[in-house]
């Protein structure tokens, strides 16, 4: 595998509360892959009003480091890890998909997890979602709102698909972790239904935009 750059600085020191931090040396390891047609890459951005949201993989109870923690002030939590051979056949299944033409959006669930993610989608379509927690493929441990929301559990992925390429698509997933989320509308608000049917997330995509913007106002 070449190592095409690196970080050429071993010097990282930072002031936090009045303090000089320096971490430990830093190695950054850059890889790029090739894309044969570049007409066939996926953006995040939602697309179309009516078409359906799926979520990919497996939910787990697994907040350990997650943003959700920080903004709480808490600590402690299972830090997420993950399982290979799960994963290669997901990426694998998101791959054919995307070659296919099913996939119109799609984004992973990493850092801040679900809530993030499909708020980040909305935002840079400029569409509204609706959204439900309730058919979320998820360990038994992880069936709460707020990890449903905020775990940051890896190769997980939101996609929008059109309603008539749900048959093919769930084909192709076929023993896989795959679940419905809702669907992409034109209410410019996402809204989450939790797993009491009660509404925990009811926005304007103004409001959220704002938040993700903040720390670059400063």
């Amino acid at each position: 595998t070449p190592f095409i750059s690196g970080k050429d600085s071993l010097y990282n020191e930072y002031t936090h509360e009045g303090k000089s931090l320096a971490i430990p040396p830093t190695l950054l390891i850059s890889a790029m892959g090739q894309v044969p047609d570049v007409r066939k890459c996926v953006t995040m951005d939602l697309k179309e009003t009516g078409n359906l949201l799926l979520i990919v993989g497996t939910t787990r109870n697994e907040l350990g480091g997650s943003h959700w923690l920080l903004t709480q002030g808490l600590e402690g939590g299972a830090v997420p890890r993950v399982e290979a051979a799960l994963a290669r056949a997901i990426f694998r299944a998101l791959h054919r998909a995307i070659l296919l033409g099913l996939i119109r959006s799609c984004h992973d669930l990493s850092e801040g997890g679900l809530a993030v993610a499909v708020a980040e989608m909305a935002i840079a379509g400029g569409l509204g979602a609706k959204v439900s927690l309730r058919d979320i493929p998820c360990e038994e441990s992880a069936a709460v709102d707020a990890i449903l929301l905020f775990s940051e559990s890896p190769s997980r992925f939101v996609i929008e698909v059109k309603a008539e390429h749900l048959v093919p698509l769930t084909d192709i997933f076929a023993g896989l972790p795959l679940g419905k989320l809702g669907t992409v509308t034109e209410s410019m608000r996402l809204t989450v239904t939790a797993l009491d049917v009660s509404n925990v997330i009811d926005s304007p995509l103004t409001n959220l935009k704002t938040a993700w913007q903040e720390p670059l106002r400063w």
